[in-house]
């Protein structure tokens, strides 16, 4: 496959098929994120789209999952989404499912029968990048997304059997909001209840500017966000992942059985782990 721009796509997408619908994000102001800067937001020509579908197809005719790229293409109109799909589905006949990032205002522009219509042609996981809970922190970093609309279309996309993996910002409060963070953060998804949960930690990385008076959370103090996470969560049927490299310590499996285990296990970690710097990524047992 031929990319125009960097690629970026979900761990669990690193052996889907991937094809860029649109180029860059439609948004592209979080103070936190430097993956789309540089790259004007342009949605490429339907004509090239569905040409790249039809060579993809002769190459790869048994290919079960999809990736679109880049960012939020939910953004993108209910008709040319549904065009995409149908085209995949007849292409592909062996489809299981096509996944995507969304965000949360993209979600709710399309209405329960589309959300719906979309999940009839195999439209299987939306990516949401949740960042926090707390409204006034995902001002200050310029998501352009409220927490509490946030949390309507998770509740809205998944009520039409659509999944949503949900991911929080470890760090994102910095040292002073850190547990104002956390808390808030805990108490939207135990109203969210996302089905698929991951939670990766902010690094300090060029080309983002954070918010003044922003000051960067130690290995130790990212873990011990963590853990406050962990136990403000009451969720009754999620999978989570804290496995990306940016994590101290990785971990994995479901809400709620492991979620005890998760926290003696960092709570045990915690007199090993920097608590001046950013420490080694990952930590390693």
């Amino acid at each position: 496959m031929h990319y125009t721009e960097r690629l970026f796509r979900p761990p669990a997408e690193s052996e889907s098929l991937i094809f860029q619908v649109a180029l860059g994000c439609p948004h592209n102001t979080c103070r936190f994120c430097a993956m789309y800067k540089g790259v004007p937001y342009r949605v490429r020509r339907q004509e090239d789209v569905l040409a790249e579908f039809a060579q993809a197809a002769r190459q790869y005719p048994e290919e079960r999952r999809i990736f679109l790229a880049d960012g939020d293409v939910m953004a993108l109109s209910f008709e040319r989404l549904r065009t995409v799909l149908e085209v995949l589905n007849r292409l592909f006949p062996l489809l299981a499912r096509v996944n995507l990032y969304a965000n949360g205002s993209s979600i709710l522009s399309k209405n329960d029968a589309e959300l719906n219509a979309l999940r009839q042609l195999k439209l299987n996981t939306l990516y949401v990048g949740l960042e926090s809970g707390d409204e006034e922190l995902l001002g200050k970093v310029n998501k352009g997304e409220s927490a509490a609309g946030m949390c309507e279309a998770v509740q809205r996309a998944q009520a039409v059997g659509l999944k949503c993996s949900v991911m929080v910002l470890l760090g994102l409060g910095g040292r002073e909001g850190s547990a104002r963070h956390a808390d808030a953060t805990a108490a939207l998804l135990n109203r969210m209840q996302p089905r698929l949960l991951s939670a990766l930690r902010l690094v300090d990385v060029v080309g983002t500017d954070m918010y003044e008076g922003y000051r960067t959370v130690t290995e130790f103090e990212a873990v011990g966000e963590l853990i406050r996470l962990l136990r403000g969560l009451e969720l009754e049927k999620t999978v989570f992942r804290a496995n990306h490299t940016s994590n101290p310590v990785p971990l994995e499996g479901r809400f709620p059985k492991d979620r005890d285990a998760w926290v003696a296990l960092l709570e045990s970690l915690l007199p090993r782990l920097d608590k001046t710097g950013p420490g080694r990524l990952p930590y390693t047992l």
